[in-house]
């Protein structure tokens, strides 16, 4: 079981921040529940079918050179966080957010995306 800080990490570099497809749905595979829900500003969405669709569209349409880095502290309680990142070429972000999750049995249960203003 991962602690609430490795899981932001994790989502962060292991799904959303990996262009890999095989190495991706595993971790997905691993580190969500099976009714996940995302939600972000396009809308909610549930399951790890649909988290991983979204995050292979998201890189799917980003430049090569596009990486998440961490833009701050990770935030963690018991079964909740938050961590800060940029998404750009390094150095030079083209968009700034915040994802908060809420973990259950070791997983993320929800995730949160939102964009800095």
């Amino acid at each position: 079981m991962r602690n609430v800080t490795d899981l932001l990490a994790a989502n962060l570099h292991e799904v959303f921040g990996n262009r890999d497809a095989a190495t991706r749905r595993a971790a997905v595979e691993r580190l969500y529940t099976e009714d996940v829900v995302f939600t972000d500003p396009e809308g909610a969405t549930t399951g790890r079918d649909a988290l991983a669709d979204k995050a292979a569209a998201l890189l799917a349409d980003a430049p090569a050179d596009f990486d998440f880095t961490e833009d701050g502290r990770r935030y963690a309680g018991p079964h909740t966080g938050a961590l800060a990142w940029a998404f750009g070429p390094p150095g030079r972000p083209a968009v700034r957010g915040i994802d908060v999750i809420t973990v259950r049995d070791g997983r993320i249960a929800a995730l949160t995306t939102m964009f800095t203003a």
